[in-house]
């Protein structure tokens, strides 16, 4: 029962998600009566969701950590119930600009499942529920888009109000039915005594406390909450911070990817839009399938690290592949050896999982989600950048030699770490 609600809530949060991509353009232009404004707030809108997420991200998963999940999942998805809302009724962009920071501030749904799913499941069970879970979300991306599509075609605004409606069913279904994920027991520690020290996040402590500024267990005893520190108490361990760097090398190539995919195929191969929309809609039907059914088992039989290694390898396979296509053919047989290549993605969470302390799941997926939020603010402008150069300086497959290059760097990390069995870390600090 947890399992399926965590899997409908993630579907949940990427319909939502999607049914606003095909009609955000029109929105933004009707709110600002003009289409250069437009593009500009969107992209201001885009990026304060981001570094409001980098920035609590890590305080989010603390306060997981402190007083459960299910709380914490559930304002989540109010919030953004709430951001959806806005979008449908405000009439002025820095309207919308306040309630998508309150969005980003409160985006800790991936962060929880995540640490949900850690608390759920026995060691062995994990890579297989973090493999549905990512199913779920392909799942959602797939349908998000083309229901969003129809809804826009009826009302530039029902589109948000439907993503606004799915997220409060999401809280409401939530409300009555999802367990606690762990015990808390009433001597809890707090913030200031947990696993990522806060003592080194925040040296004036001492100074603060001696004029009553700082009070034990309040608010600003949540230096460890600090996303730089957080980041930076995760990187330092030996076997999380290597698993974290492989982590981020795979964002970064996944996110330059995604980033150029569909101006490539138009570039190289002349795809129309509803060939390039078939495309990616059937490679993540596809992935979707194998990681629900096949990512369990075939992690179970070959380990987490050898499974993370392996996923690793084949997607950068898969990606020097594409850089090299001159046919469709020979771009379907990369996607295919894509699709193999995500168990990468169960494994390695399964993996990172498996080398923390139970108290410090919260905390430590906060900072690795806070960690993808720098690549999700930086990665699409260098790699759109990095694209446009190579169409005339270059080839148009450069962008995808580089990724190869970050994923391939990625399973020589991976293959040099020691495998879960053996490095349940102590916490830092």
């Amino acid at each position: 029962m947890r399992l399926s609600f965590l899997l409908v809530t993630v579907f949940l949060d990427m319909l939502g998600l999607g049914l606003i991509v095909p009609i955000l353009p029109a929105l933004m232009t009707t709110v600002t009566d003009d289409p250069v404004s437009a593009v500009t707030w969107s992209g201001i809108l885009g990026s304060t969701y981001g570094i409001l997420q980098f920035a609590v991200a890590p305080l989010l998963g603390r306060l997981a950590d402190r007083h459960g999940r299910r709380p914490v999942l559930l304002i989540s998805l109010g919030c953004l119930g709430v951001d959806w809302l806005a979008h449908a009724a405000c009439p002025q962009p820095w309207t919308l600009l306040i309630f998508h920071a309150l969005a980003g501030a409160c985006a800790g749904t991936n962060t929880v499942v995540n640490a949900y799913v850690a608390d759920a499941t026995r060691p062995e069970e994990r890579a297989g529920a973090y493999g549905r879970v990512g199913a779920a979300a392909a799942l959602g991306f797939v349908a998000g888009p083309v229901l969003g599509g129809v809804l826009g075609g009826v009302d530039v605004r029902l589109p948000f109000l439907a993503a606004a409606g799915l997220s409060f069913a999401g809280a409401a279904y939530g409300w009555f039915v999802l367990p606690e994920s762990r015990p808390l027991p009433p001597h809890r520690s707090p913030f200031s005594r947990g696993r990522l020290s806060s003592r080194r996040a925040f040296p004036l402590r001492g100074l603060l406390r001696r004029g009553g500024l700082l009070r034990r267990g309040g608010l600003l005893s949540l230096g460890g909450a600090d996303p730089v520190r957080a980041i930076s108490d995760v990187l330092r361990r030996p076997v999380l911070g290597r698993l974290a760097c492989a982590r981020l090398c795979s964002d970064v190539a996944r996110m330059s990817h995604q980033s150029v995919w569909t101006f490539f195929l138009a570039h190289q191969f002349r795809f129309s839009t509803t060939e390039a929309g078939l495309m990616m809609a059937a490679g993540a039907l596809t992935g979707a399938l194998f990681q629900y059914r096949a990512a369990g088992p075939i992690v179970h039989r070959l380990g987490d690290k050898r499974a993370a290694v392996a996923g690793t390898v084949v997607t950068a396979a898969a990606l020097a592949g594409t850089a090299m296509s001159t046919t469709p053919a020979m771009l379907y047989l990369c996607q295919a050896l894509g699709v193999l290549g995500s168990i990468a993605g169960a494994a390695g969470q399964s993996w990172i999982s498996r080398t923390i302390h139970p108290d410090e799941q919260g905390a430590v997926q906060g900072a690795l989600t806070a960690l993808s939020a720098t690549a999700e603010a930086a990665v699409p402008v260098a790699a759109a950048a990095a694209f446009a150069w190579s169409l005339t300086h270059a080839s148009a497959g450069l962008i995808f030699v580089a990724a190869a290059t970050l994923t391939t760097v990625a399973a020589l990390l991976q293959s040099t770490t020691p495998p879960p069995a053996d490095t349940r870390e102590a916490a830092a600090g």
